[in-house]
């Protein structure tokens, strides 16, 4: 059991220990059935991948997903039949493959109960948790459907300028899922380019649970550029190269179009088509994330997807492979 202490707040504790280094399996064993879970990182870089398909080989359920805009990391989640409600603001491909296909059709089966909302009025709400208040007050959903969406919203005249403004609750999310570039033995964590939510979910979440592509000392973290998201907001921290795959994680890899269209083909197949094409041989058929990463090519394929960094040709070259019939 890890040491905890609470905050003057009471909305989450803090981690004090010096070594927090867990097994991927551990940290996914961490995640309840029925958790709030905000998924870090956005759309196609830094999502944490490997702990997701964690998630999926222990059967979670009944999961509710909070983030800002996200893609291939939320589509496997209700692929995998991991998700019953959604409070994401974007879920989808962008303008490479299109719409979510898992996540479109597991909303419209009503098996994922849409609150979705906009990506200001989620930062809103965290930093009301992070600030120990009840609410905070938005402007940007007013008229919008999202209000219909979330009848809990309150509506109130401004007492200063008379301004119809709504309140939206604190957002506490039980589980943070946050996949970084560095970390050290005690939950220091660095994100190298745009944290996107990240800072925001470990300061308000109750657990935090966090990937990094390498370990590395205190003084080699503070040496890289300095800790981003500090140690005593973190539950648990496991090394875990190309965690983030097929998504980017730059500096180490660039996006694996490749398989994100391979793994997009069989999504749009259909839910059986997506169990025997996709679900069965990349995530059940891989017990482990070293199985997982010999399945996708190994060490050739993190040499290929590195060579971003050589010239910009080798970089567009990665985004001009002929995807999958």
């Amino acid at each position: 059991m890890r040491k905890t202490f609470a905050t003057a707040s009471g909305a989450r504790p803090i981690y004090p220990d010096l070594d927090k280094t867990e097994s991927l399996e551990v940290l996914a064993g961490l995640v309840p059935d029925g958790a709030v879970v905000a998924v870090g990182g956005g759309l196609s870089s830094r999502e944490p991948m490997a702990l997701l398909r964690s998630l999926l080989r222990r059967g979670v359920k009944g999961l509710t997903v909070v983030g800002s805009a996200h893609g291939i990391d939320i589509d496997l989640l209700c692929g995998g039949g991991a998700v019953s409600r959604s409070g994401e603001s974007y879920v989808g491909f962008e303008q490479d493959f299109g719409m979510a296909p898992n996540f479109r059709r597991a909303c419209e089966a009503g098996e994922v109960a849409v609150e979705d909302s906009c990506c200001y009025t989620l930062v809103q709400q965290l930093r009301a948790a992070i600030f120990g208040l009840p609410f905070m007050p938005i402007r940007s959903v007013r008229g919008t459907d999202f209000e219909s969406l979330h009848p809990e919203f309150e509506s109130i005249s401004c007492p200063y300028t008379g301004d119809r403004l709504l309140l939206v609750p604190a957002l506490v999310p039980d589980v943070a899922l946050i996949h970084v570039q560095y970390a050290d033995r005690q939950g220091n964590l660095r994100v190298e380019g745009p944290p996107v939510a990240d800072v925001l979910f470990a300061k308000a979440s109750r657990v935090v649970l966090a990937t990094a592509e390498r370990m590395v000392s205190t003084e080699e973290l503070l040496a890289l550029g300095g800790v981003t998201i500090p140690y005593f907001y973190v539950t648990a921290v496991a090394e875990v190269p190309m965690g983030a795959h097929p998504t980017a994680c730059y500096p180490f890899y660039a996006y694996d179009r490749f398989h994100t269209a391979r793994y997009y083909e069989a999504a749009k197949a259909g839910p059986d088509a997506f169990r025997s094409e996709y679900l069965q041989p990349f995530v059940y058929d891989c017990p482990t994330h070293p199985d997982y990463l010999q399945q996708i090519g190994g060490e050739a394929l993190r040499a290929r997807l590195a060579s971003w960094t050589k010239d910009t040709g080798h970089w567009m070259s990665l985004y001009r492979e002929e995807v999958p019939a």
